[in-house]
């Protein structure tokens, strides 16, 4: 016999979060829809179009006999590779299950109930679901009516002596807009040292030459910088799982006192410390999303569409001029074999974020979107 409980289960903090609702899988969508699997675009997830390197598959292939084992808990090659890299001290390099896991070991680590979290609207959906998780308040601040991106004085202007995190993603995450390393620099440097600067650098390897800036150079010289990046983009590891961060041994040390003992698989690890080394692969990817950053960005002016500059991997373009209009025309791609991301969730409602995909892509979203705008 159920037992009835006036008292709801969990903690409030939790029961009020909005879960993360990631792009829409392509088995799903072929179900919903009656369509074949193998003629579906998905230009959702800002996934690398060229998928995962041969170089890494080689890498988990030479591993998978020991798959019995446990991996190694401190990722000791990996590691090692890392901070040739970035050339820092190994002690300086947390792990982490994709990049979510970092972002949220950071939040964690330093801030609880009481605590204060700022970040930028319209910035990546974990920052404001870390934030709930923790109890913590989030500090939201209007982004610049440029470009939707940082406003980076907004942003010290809202520190009170309750800040103890402030979220800085760079190109950000789905307005593509991008800050540069002066600007970041001098940020930083006004930050009160007490405060931790978690740096988001999941699309930094899609910069152009001239973008490129030094942010290990700022971990160098702030212990409360924290720089994250991901595997899951250029390098083509999404579906492994796999996010790192450089910082100062004492920020380190706090997130792996709380992050789980094996929270990187073997063949994670070895795909990874491959693909660091695969620099055709990560010239080719480069290539492939300028070229169909271009092909996407000279479709939209000839439909007079209205998208913001991007830094990284993908597009945030507005589809009408009603709050409806991204749901609508996602639903009308949707049943033409074509998955992008609605945004009303970063309350974008009028815009869609497409992913830069290999150019018979591209051209298959283009089409399907004449169609959607044409009803």
């Amino acid at each position: 016999m159920t037992k009835s409980n006036d008292k709801p289960l969990g903690l409030e903090q939790v029961r009020k979060i909005a879960p993360y609702i990631g792009g829409r899988p392509i088995s799903e969508v072929a179900r919903q829809f009656g369509l074949v699997e193998d003629q579906i675009v998905k230009l959702a997830s800002n996934e690398n179009p060229l998928g995962i390197p041969e170089s890494a598959k080689k890498a988990m292939q030479a591993i998978m006999h020991d798959l019995g084992r446990y991996p190694d808990s401190n990722g000791f090659e990996l590691k090692r590779a890392l901070a040739t890299k970035n050339q820092v001290p190994e002690d300086w390099i947390t792990l982490g299950n994709g990049s979510n896991d970092i972002l949220e070991l950071a939040t964690r680590a330093v801030a609880q109930s009481g605590s204060e979290i700022i970040f930028s609207k319209h910035a990546f959906a974990v920052y404001p679901l870390a934030t709930q998780a923790v109890g913590a308040r989030a500090v939201v601040i209007d982004p610049k009516p440029d470009d939707l991106g940082h406003d980076l004085e907004a942003m010290l202007g809202a520190i009170t002596a309750n800040t103890k995190l402030i979220f800085v993603a760079n190109p950000n995450n789905p307005t593509g807009s991008f800050l540069s390393g002066n600007e970041l620099k001098v940020f930083i440097d006004r930050v009160p040292a007490h405060i931790v600067v978690v740096l988001d650098e999941a699309y930094n390897e899609y910069l152009k030459a001239e973008q490129q800036y030094d942010a290990i150079a700022m971990v160098r010289e702030h212990h409360n910088l924290i720089v994250s990046r991901s595997f899951s983009k250029a390098y083509g590891l999404a579906g492994l799982r796999l996010g790192y961060a450089v910082s100062q041994f004492e920020m380190t040390d706090l997130m792996n006192r709380i992050r789980q003992p094996f929270n990187v698989n073997s063949l994670a690890q070895a795909a990874a410390i491959a693909a660091l080394q695969d620099k055709a692969f990560l010239t080719k990817g480069a290539q492939v999303n300028q070229a169909g950053y271009l092909q996407l960005s000279q479709a939209f002016v000839e439909m007079n569409l209205h998208f913001l500059p991007s830094a990284g991997n993908f597009i945030l373009v507005q589809v009408g001029e009603d709050d409806g209009a991204g749901a609508r025309v996602n639903l009308a791609l949707l049943k033409q074999g074509v998955i992008v991301r609605p945004v009303d969730n970063y309350e974008l409602p009028k815009f869609l974020r497409v992913s830069i995909g290999l150019p018979h892509e591209n051209e298959a979203f283009i089409q399907a979107l004449k169609n959607a705008l044409a009803q």
